[in-house]
């Protein structure tokens, strides 16, 4: 009966060992290609939009701030 328990626990320990590796691999690999894509855009989020990107929109009240900044 212990022999049994023995080799089952052996088997478990086996098994859990090699899925905890699967999973550290897999997390690693997925790190590395965000990782990659990161350094290329310098933390940019690259896409592809329609819409027209607008810093500001010329008024009076940019005018007068602007003045008054110098």
């Amino acid at each position: 009966m212990s022999e049994e328990r023995r080799n089952f626990l052996k088997l478990a320990a086996g098994a859990g060992a090699a899925g905890l590796a699967t999973l550290l691999k897999a997390k690693c690999t997925i790190a590395a290609e965000t990782g990659e894509s990161e350094t290329h855009s310098n933390g940019v989020v690259i896409g592809h939009s329609p819409k027209k990107e607008i810093l500001y929109q010329k008024t009076e009240n940019w005018d007068r701030f602007y003045k008054s900044s110098y």
